[in-house]
């Protein structure tokens, strides 16, 4: 894909694989995530059904989004990665890093998520979520209330029920050389980076080989 769009070369990919045999080139491939943070939730706190029941194939954008945190080691240190994405287009519209576990982590991400002019968010649009004990909490589900937003959350150790958030953090980790960073300012700038390029540069089979930004002006117009 990337031989085509930016170099104007068809090539098929069987073809690249022999290539890549004959000079003994190697692909990362993407492991399953042994990482399993569990924490005990406060009573007051609230768990949703699983109203998006794995219906991936969205064509709407800004109508259902995943979330998410991942956790990023690096220079003995750890840092939390937030991101919300839109399921239609797979854009990662709003991230949020940070060295602590707290509130702020999801509440920054979603207010940066209604600062994105490219998303129209549409009323009674849907957001899903694992049921860690951020997305419990009611400071979470009183924001996203506040937004006319559906709550939706995966069923308990079903990763796979948020299969499109995951599947960005697996590239992620496949692609970025993040623990090699020395300080944490690094560690953003190199993110912000590889995300600007998820979105804008990176085309995507299931995208009809476009980007998601492509896919999601792609979609739009389609709408109309």
């Amino acid at each position: 894909m990337k031989l085509k769009k930016e170099k104007n070369v068809i090539m098929n990919h069987k073809k690249i694989q022999r290539i890549k045999n004959k000079y003994e080139l190697f692909t990362r491939i993407r492991k399953p995530n042994p990482y399993k943070n569990i924490m005990k939730k406060e009573q007051e706190h609230r768990t949703f059904s699983n109203v998006l029941n794995r219906n991936f194939k969205q064509i709407v954008p800004s109508k259902v989004f995943g979330t998410d945190i991942t956790y990023l080691p690096f220079n003995h240190q750890i840092a939390y990665l937030s991101v919300v994405k839109d399921v239609a287009s797979r854009e990662i519209t709003a991230w949020n890093l940070s060295q602590r576990m707290e509130m702020n982590i999801v509440l920054d991400t979603i207010d940066d998520m209604i600062k994105n002019q490219s998303v129209a968010l549409l009323s009674g649009a849907l957001i899903h979520s694992d049921q860690g004990v951020h997305y419990t909490n009611p400071d979470y589900s009183n924001a996203i209330k506040k937004l006319n937003m559906v709550q939706s959350m995966s069923r308990k150790g079903r990763c796979i029920d948020n299969a499109p958030t995951e599947s960005f953090f697996g590239h992620l980790k496949d692609d970025v050389d993040y623990g090699d960073c020395k300080t944490f300012e690094e560690l953003r700038e190199m993110i912000g980076v590889y995300i600007e390029y998820y979105n804008n540069d990176r085309p995507q089979w299931e995208l009809k080989k476009m980007t998601p930004v492509g896919y999601r002006n792609h979609l739009l117009l389609v709408e109309r």
